[in-house]
């Protein structure tokens, strides 16, 4: 069986513009029973506000279609670092998940501080962050991106904040999502098939085509979002198959070259 794991920013849709296709290629899965879950490194919202916004655009889509870093960091702190506290520098969706998950925050002495995408964040957040490294607390980040796609360009992400901690405290941080291989594993569980059987279709290059190059999966780099040959040819990976946009992909599924 084949599944798709689908980026979303970038590859679907550009901040409130769904891009031309896109919701007829998701219509095109369903007609095929042919599974599919969104991926999201963007952890400034929860999966509720993802689903609010496919609905809008016209994407026929549940909430067992969406998966996002935040998901993946909580499944990830539960089972790698069962009962441990974690100090939150994120926005209150992410908060309220990993409280709702039942892991403890702890803004004085936490095992874990956890980095993702935080438009709140504020000298106090970055200095209690770095003191806590300092002293011992591990470093755990939603994701590595250094920019996030928006509707008229790109905004600083967590990436320039996770080299900072790194050089700054000598922390390594344990990344839960793209390009590391466990969120793919995370939708493949989530659709009931193989990891080997999923095609990740994706319109970054370090992200999306190397977390499927790290998991040894199918995948599909679409020119709509942040990727162009140019930067496909100097990146080393070999995506099997390169198109304009996921309107091109029911093509190549009729024509069995995926």
């Amino acid at each position: 069986m084949t599944a798709f794991a689908l980026d979303m920013d970038g590859t679907v849709y550009k901040g409130e513009k769904a891009i031309p296709g896109a919701a007829g290629f998701v219509s095109f899965l369903k007609e095929k029973g042919i599974p599919f879950v969104f991926l999201t490194n963007n952890s400034s919202h929860g999966r509720a506000f993802y689903l609010q916004r496919l609905e809008r655009m016209g994407f026929d889509v549940s909430l067992d279609n969406i998966l996002t870093s935040t998901t993946a960091t909580v499944r990830y702190l539960r089972s790698a670092h069962p009962g441990r506290s974690v100090y939150p520098v994120g926005v209150e969706d992410l908060v309220n998940e990993i409280s709702e998950a039942g892991i403890e925050t702890d803004e004085e002495d936490p095992d874990i501080v956890l980095l993702a995408f935080d438009t709140s964040i504020t000298y106090e957040k970055i200095n209690k962050a770095y003191r806590f490294l300092k002293n011992g607390s591990l470093f755990v980040a939603t994701h590595p991106d250094d920019l996030c796609p928006t509707e008229d360009g790109y905004d600083i992400d967590i990436g320039p904040f996770i080299r900072m901690f790194e050089s700054m405290t000598g922390a390594k941080a344990e990344i839960v999502g793209k390009p590391n291989r466990r969120m793919l594993e995370m939708a493949a569980e989530k659709m009931g098939v193989r990891t080997s059987e999923v095609v990740m279709v994706g319109d970054r290059i370090y992200t999306d085509m190397r977390m499927a190059e790290n998991a040894g999966t199918r995948s599909v780099l679409v020119l709509s979002g942040e990727a162009t040959r140019e930067d496909l040819e100097g990146s080393g990976l070999s995506p099997t198959a390169v198109v304009g946009s996921v309107a091109d992909i029911p093509a190549l599924i009729e024509k069995s070259a995926l």
